[in-house]
């Protein structure tokens, strides 16, 4: 039986029971799958079901997101790494955008939710670092709060997840990408956030390509980088 609260659902039993087994053991980075999980089963289907304090903060990175696309937006192929509950789709769905949108995530409970939820669209529940299934292109990837907590994981391990994971989503694109970490420019810092100086992050994406910006006029404090593989869209 599902239970209904606040704006969705929660995850059901046989998606649970599937995604505690598969994080048994793996990797560090599963850990932030097991705390979005825990975010999810305690929240449901709602902001606080995916770790966002404030919907209306929320909204406004899945705006920030959708800048990406400002030089082509209707009809492109967008991948939502990290995709969660598809609250982006639903973003997209209600600014009435024209977007061919996939979703991926790395929790079965999350992609069994989705799925539920948009039975139209196509869900992935893959490890992009580790699994090969995912052989076509997008005109653009998103990863929107995939790299803002580091929960239980080091510094060096959340920088080796965050770099692959780039590098690999960087190659699934064809126009460009985006994602958002937390700034370094704050009054304070967190020890389960991911704070990122403009510097390294620089040195990091400059290796990538070097049509690349950074955005941090949206009132949070984090900033989006997008990339690009070519000049012409910067």
């Amino acid at each position: 039986m599902r239970v209904r609260f606040h704006f969705g659902r929660r995850v059901g039993r046989a998606a649970r029971v599937q995604s505690e087994a598969s994080v048994s053991a793996g990797p560090a980075y599963f850990e932030l799958m097991r705390h979005y999980e825990a975010c999810l089963n305690r929240h449901g289907d709602s902001n606080r079901g995916v770790d966002w304090p404030d919907w209306k903060d929320a909204e406004t990175r899945y705006t920030v997101m959708l800048d990406l696309l400002a030089e082509k937006r209707e009809g492109a192929s967008l991948l939502d790494v990290g995709c969660g509950a598809g609250h982006l789709l639903e973003h997209i769905r209600r600014h009435d955008h024209r977007i061919d949108y996939s979703g991926l995530d790395i929790s079965p409970a999350f992609i069994d939710l989705c799925r539920r939820k948009f039975p139209e669209h196509r869900f992935e529940c893959l490890d992009l670092l580790v699994d090969d299934r995912l052989g076509e292109t997008f005109d653009y990837v998103v990863m929107n709060g995939v790299f803002t907590e580091r929960v239980g994981m080091t510094e060096d391990e959340m920088w080796d997840f965050f770099t692959r994971m780039v590098e690999r989503a960087f190659d699934r694109c064809r126009i460009g990408a985006a994602f958002n970490v937390m700034s370094k420019h704050v009054d304070w810092e967190r020890e389960d956030l991911f704070h990122v100086p403009y510097d390294r992050m620089a040195e990091f994406v400059g290796r990538l390509s070097r049509h690349y910006r950074f955005r941090a006029d949206y009132g949070l404090y984090e900033f989006t980088t997008y990339v690009f593989r070519t000049p012409n869209v910067v």
